[in-house]
């Protein structure tokens, strides 16, 4: 029963995210972004409504942190204010229907993204926030490979159907609870977050081979 909640839990946090790239066909498309300056970014801070605790903002910086260290250097990302950031990170209202979502933007005359993610666990049901109320490097884990997945699509990563990438999407299947426990099992504080490898090998190929300033 709990494994079948915990289910819940990623199909509620991640369905837009990395279910069917059908669902978001702007997802299923690689962007490229103009990566001949530094890419300006915003963490919002969110309302405690959706679930948001102040430390979620670091966990979406850490997911920049993923894709810059992925890229070799290509990428680099810097923060700035909303108006003028190329990508914006939100904390949605799962009442709004945004869970992990990606949305197209253009600023300044750039290619940018708008992403949401809903932090909360609180409203999958009591034996759910037990555990990430026991265990909130649990609930920590979700929110922030969450935020590395969508960032994905942001820099311009479409889905994949390995189960050990980060943008692998659950349309094809596989171990809901254990794709998220892996990375759980690696972490003994928070502190060990930002220190995780998380872009699987070929998915850093991908990377780099969208950013090569020769294509």
């Amino acid at each position: 029963m709990v494994a079948m909640r915990l289910c819940r839990i990623i199909v509620c946090l991640v369905c837009v995210g990395l279910c069917s790239a059908a669902t978001l066909p702007a997802q299923s498309m690689a962007r490229r972004l103009d990566s001949s300056a530094p890419i300006s970014y915003y963490v919002s801070a969110g309302d405690t409504a959706t679930g948001f605790v102040a430390g979620d903002r670091q966990l979406a910086a850490w997911a920049l942190e993923q894709w810059q260290k992925a890229s070799g250097g290509t990428l680099r990302f810097i923060p700035n204010a909303e108006a003028d950031a190329t990508l914006r990170v939100y904390w949605a209202d799962a009442r709004a229907g945004q869970y992990g979502e990606m949305r197209p933007l253009v600023v300044n005359g750039r290619p940018g993204a708008a992403v949401f993610i809903h932090p909360d666990l609180r409203a999958l049901g009591p034996d759910i926030a037990a555990r990430a109320a026991g265990d909130p490097l649990w609930r920590d884990t979700i929110v922030f490979l969450t935020c590395v997945h969508e960032l994905g699509h942001a820099i311009g990563l479409t889905h994949t159907d390995n189960l050990r990438d980060i943008m692998y999407s659950f349309q094809y299947g596989g171990d809901f609870v254990e794709y998220f426990e892996r990375y759980r099992r690696q972490l003994k504080s928070r502190a060990d977050i930002p220190a995780l490898s998380v872009p699987a090998a070929d998915e850093i190929a991908r990377l780099r081979s969208l950013y090569d300033a020769r294509q």
